[in-house]
C-alpha cells in the first residue's frame, strides 16, 4: 500500500486530525488484553475496565463532537444556500430595477430634448407678430396698395395727356418754324394753318 494511501485512509479514519484512530486502537488492545487475560486480579481487572469504559466514553464524545459538528456544517451550508438564493434574488431584482432605470433615463433624456425643442420653437414663435396684428398690417397695405394704384391710373392718365400736348407742342412748333423759315411766301393760306393750329391746341 502506498504512503498516499495509508494517508488517505488515516484521513478518512482520523476525521479531523484529533486522535479517534488512535484511541479506537488502543481501546481494541486493552479490550483484547483484557480479554486474554485470565490470571489478572479482580481490582487489575476493575481498573481496566474503568479505563476502558473512559475511553469509551471519550470516543462517543469525539463520534457526538463529530455528528454535531457535521449538523452545524450541514446548517450553514443550507443558511448558505438560502443566503445565495436571497443574493440571486437580490441580484435579479437589481438587475430589473437597473433596467428600468435604463428605460426611465432614456425617456428622460427623450422628454428634455423635446422640451428643449419646444422652448426653441416657442421663442421663435414669440418672435413674431400674432395673426390679429399680421391681418391688420395687411389689410393696411392692400389698402395702401388700392391707393397707390388709383394714384398711378391718375399719373399716367395725365401723363398721355401731358405727352399728347407735348406732342402737339412740337408739331405746332415745327410747322411755325417751317413758316418762319419761309418769310416770302406768306400769304393768305397762313392765316388758315395759324388758325387751324391754335385749333388743335
Amino acid at each position: 500500500m502506498a504512503d498516499e494511501d495509508v494517508i488517505r485512509r488515516r484521513l478518512l479514519i482520523d476525521g479531523d486530525g484529533t486522535g479517534d484512530d488512535r484511541r479506537l486502537n488502543v481501546l481494541l488492545k486493552t479490550l483484547i488484553k483484557w480479554c486474554n487475560a485470565t490470571d489478572e486480579k479482580p481490582e487489575d481487572s476493575k481498573s481496566t475496565h474503568d479505563r476502558m469504559l473512559a475511553q469509551l466514553a471519550q470516543c462517543e464524545f469525539a463520534v457526538t463532537k463529530s455528528q454535531l459538528g457535521a449538523d452545524m456544517m450541514a446548517a450553514e451550508l443550507k443558511s448558505y444556500e438560502n443566503l445565495s438564493k436571497i443574493l440571486e434574488d437580490g441580484i435579479e431584482v437589481a438587475k430589473t430595477t437597473i433596467e428600468k432605470s435604463k428605460a426611465d433615463l432614456a425617456q428622460a433624456k427623450t422628454v428634455r430634448k423635446n422640451r428643449i425643442e419646444y422652448d426653441v420653437l416657442a421663442k421663435v414663435i414669440s418672435e413674431q407678430p400674432d395673426r390679429k396684428e399680421t391681418l391688420e398690417q395687411l389689410s393696411t397695405l392692400k389698402n395702401e396698395l388700392s391707393t397707390l394704384e388709383t394714384s398711378k391710373q391718375q399719373l399716367e392718365s395725365k401723363l398721355a395727356s401731358r405727352k399728347k400736348q407735348f406732342h402737339v407742342l412740337v408739331t405746332s412748333i415745327h410747322q411755325l418754324q417751317a413758316l418762319l423759315d419761309e418769310p416770302d411766301d406768306i400769304d393768305l393760306n397762313s392765316e388758315d394753318v395759324e388758325m387751324k393750329d391754335a385749333s388743335e391746341l
